[in-house]
């Protein structure tokens, strides 16, 4: 296992990226993380206190998932995040796997990672990562925008992201051009939030000291 933080290896894809891209393209995403961050009023987002709604999603094969039976004997984490196309998304659902779900496991609390995107792309981010938990579509981010997570991506960064292949009406269950914050969240059996960490800034996650500190924290509440 790495020594390395995940805010390191985050920093390391980030700065990877500046060798395989043409340096305007990332200008408009560095200009997009520091406009997210000043911007996202963060009294709208989940918060600590808040329940998150009942919904089933379909899992990476297509199998409907009920959030209500995956927290049922509480408290279970929820990670969202933007798609398999998403190279830090792609480190954090790793370091998830590897550092956080072992401990979960033996705590008998369940992960699940959710996304806008079709079973197709999280059947790809599982495989690439040898995922163990389950990968969640939320079309149109229905749930996401419930929970204050959802922005939309801007006509420069459209342009953008086209230039490097993404086209979200591809890649996006219900065709939008928008993403979830990146999000994780401790839910108690009753689907209470009782941590919330929302990443405006993409390029940040989640800790995963900080999800077992919580799942801890949860645990003997």
């Amino acid at each position: 296992m790495s020594t390395a933080t995940l805010h390191d290896r985050l920093d390391e894809t980030k700065n990877g990226l500046t060798d395989l891209a043409p340096a305007e393209l990332l200008d408009v995403f560095a200009a997009e993380q520091v406009r997210l961050e000043a911007t996202t009023d963060r009294t709208t987002t989940v918060q600590v206190g808040d329940f998150v709604p009942d919904v089933t999603l379909p899992d990476a094969t297509g199998n409907p998932v009920s959030l209500a039976d995956l927290v049922v004997d509480g408290p279970a984490v929820l990670v969202f995040y933007r798609g398999a196309w998403c190279p830090y998304c792609n480190v954090a659902l790793k370091a998830y796997q590897d550092e956080v779900l072992p401990t979960l496991d033996a705590l008998g609390v369940p992960l699940a990672a959710i996304s806008p995107q079709g079973p197709d792309g999280s059947l790809t981010i599982a495989e690439k990562n040898a995922l163990s938990f389950p990968v969640l579509t939320d079309a149109g981010s229905a749930l996401a925008r419930q929970l204050g997570l959802v922005f939309a991506l801007t006509d420069e960064v459209q342009t953008a992201q086209r230039a490097f292949g993404n086209d979200f009406e591809a890649i996006n269950a219900g065709g939008e051009w928008e993403l979830p914050m990146p999000t994780v969240l401790v839910v108690d059996a009753e689907r209470k939030v009782t941590f919330a960490d929302v990443h405006p800034d993409y390029t940040t996650r989640t800790e995963p000291d900080q999800i077992l500190a919580a799942v801890r924290a949860a645990t003997t509440a």
